[in-house]
C-alpha cells in the first residue's frame, strides 16, 4: 500500500486520488483480515446472517449521520468539487482545505485554527470555492479623500499603486472607480485580481497597496479624509450662566 501510494506521488498523481487509493486499500485489507480470522476459527458465515441483519437495522437507525457523512466523503473524493489546497468560504468561515477524509474535511481557517466540517454539510449547503477553476482571486481597496481633492489625480495615483505591485495581475486589469460622495469624503474603490489561493495572501496585497497609496498621496499633498463634524453656536441670545454653591453661616452681631 505504501509503495503504491509513494509511486503515485512520485509520478505526480493528484493528492485527492492518492488519498482515495489509500482509503480503498485500507478497507480491502480490513475485510480480508476479518474473513481470514473467521476462516481460521471455522466459523460459518451463514451463522451471522440473522445477527448481522438485526445489527444492520440498529446501525441504520443509530448511525444515519455517520453513514451520510461517509457517503458524502466518497462523493467528494470521486466528483472532486472540493480538492486539497482549495480556498473555501463555508458560511462565515474562510480557509484552505488540508485533507478530505471519509467522514469529515479538515479546513485551516485564515486565523490558523483547524476546523473539521462534516462532509454532508459541504454537499447540502452553499459553499464558495474560490479556487475551483483557477487560483485567481478578486479583491478591492477602498479609500476616501477630502472634498476639493483633484479626483483625476487621485484616480491616477491609485492606478499607479496597483500597476506597480508585482502580485496584482495585468489581466484582468485593475480598475479604479469613483464610488460615492460620502458624508465627509470622496470615496474611491480599487478593484484588482491577484494570483492567490488564500485570504492571508490577499490581505498582504491589500496592505501593500494601502501603504503605497498613502505614500503617493503624501507626495502629492492629497489628504485622506476622516469623519468630522462642525458645531455651530448661536450668538443671537446670550448664554445663561447659573452658579450653584453652598450657603455659608450668617453671623449677626447683637448689641
Amino acid at each position: 500500500g505504501k509503495k503504491l501510494t509513494a509511486r503515485m506521488t512520485e509520478k505526480g498523481s493528484n493528492p485527492d486520488v492518492v488519498h482515495l487509493v489509500q482509503r480503498i486499500y485500507f478497507v480491502v485489507v480490513l475485510l480480508i483480515f476479518f474473513f481470514t480470522i473467521l476462516e481460521l476459527l471455522n466459523v460459518p458465515l451463514t451463522s451471522f446472517a440473522f445477527i448481522s441483519g438485526a445489527i444492520a437495522i440498529g446501525i441504520g437507525f443509530g448511525a444515519q449521520n455517520i453513514i451520510n457523512n461517509f457517503i458524502s466523503g466518497w462523493i467528494l473524493l470521486w466528483e472532486r468539487p472540493i480538492r486539497i489546497g482549495d480556498f473555501l468560504e463555508v458560511g462565515e468561515t474562510r480557509g484552505t482545505v488540508e485533507s478530505i477524509n471519509t467522514r469529515s474535511t479538515r479546513i485551516r481557517r485564515v486565523d490558523g485554527v483547524h476546523m473539521l466540517v462534516p462532509n454532508s454539510h459541504l454537499l447540502e449547503n452553499t459553499v464558495v470555492n474560490w479556487t475551483l477553476i483557477d487560483r485567481l482571486a478578486r479583491s478591492e481597496v477602498r479609500v476616501g479623500v477630502a472634498y476639493g481633492s483633484p479626483v483625476e489625480q487621485v484616480r491616477e495615483l491609485i492606478q499607479r499603486a496597483a500597476d506597480e505591485h508585482p502580485e496584482v495581475l495585468k489581466t484582468p486589469e485593475p480598475m479604479v472607480w469613483f464610488e460615492d460622495f460620502g458624508d465627509s469624503a470622496l470615496v474611491f474603490d480599487l478593484v484588482f485580481w491577484a494570483q492567490s489561493d488564500n485570504e492571508r495572501g490577499l490581505r498582504a496585497v491589500r496592505s501593500d497597496l494601502r501603504f503605497r497609496i498613502d505614500a503617493l498621496f503624501r507626495e502629492h499633498d492629497i489628504v485622506i479624509s476622516f469623519p468630522q463634524r462642525d458645531v455651530h453656536l448661536s450668538s443671537l441670545s446670550p448664554l445663561q450662566v447659573k452658579m450653584v454653591g453652598g450657603h455659608g453661616d450668617e453671623n449677626n452681631d447683637h448689641g
